[in-house]
């Protein structure tokens, strides 16, 4: 095998696992994963994968369904067909028209944590005034 190629594992449509994974290369999930995701490389989420549980990967491009937390070291690319649900982090955050995200993103390109920032919480909203009534007139 050549230095500079990187192994792939593909894990197809029929597939099904309970537990997590890891890996140090590329993975292209096309089945079904209930439980965790960890990849030291690019992970692939195709258009049939569902995945339940949590992502840590270098970066991915998901296509499929995520219900769990996403951590990307460099980008996370959310394609059309994406259904997700849960928090993302990553440095760069790609996302097409159609996708479904329901959850909390950070994008942070110089990976400098945001907590303890000024500012970290969102201001209250201010109480909406009490509507005024207009005054009744009799007779």
């Amino acid at each position: 095998m050549e230095a500079d190629k990187v192994s792939k594992t593909i894990i197809g449509d029929d597939i099904e696992i309970t537990g997590s994974i890891k890996c140090s290369s590329q993975i292209q999930l096309d089945g079904r994963l209930v439980g965790d995701l960890f990849c030291n490389g690019v992970a692939v989420i195709g258009k049939s994968a569902v995945v339940k549980g949590n992502i840590t990967v270098e970066a991915v491009s998901i296509n499929g369904t995520v219900q769990g937390n996403i951590t990307a070291k460099d980008r996370i690319e959310m394609k059309s067909t994406a259904r997700v649900h849960g928090d993302i982090r990553a440095k760069r955050l790609t996302v097409e028209d159609g996708v479904t995200f329901i959850g909390k993103s950070e994008v942070n390109p110089s990976g400098v944590s945001a907590e303890g920032m000024p500012g970290g919480s969102p201001a209250p909203l201010p109480q909406s005034a009490a509507p005024q009534q207009d005054p009744q007139r009799r007779g």
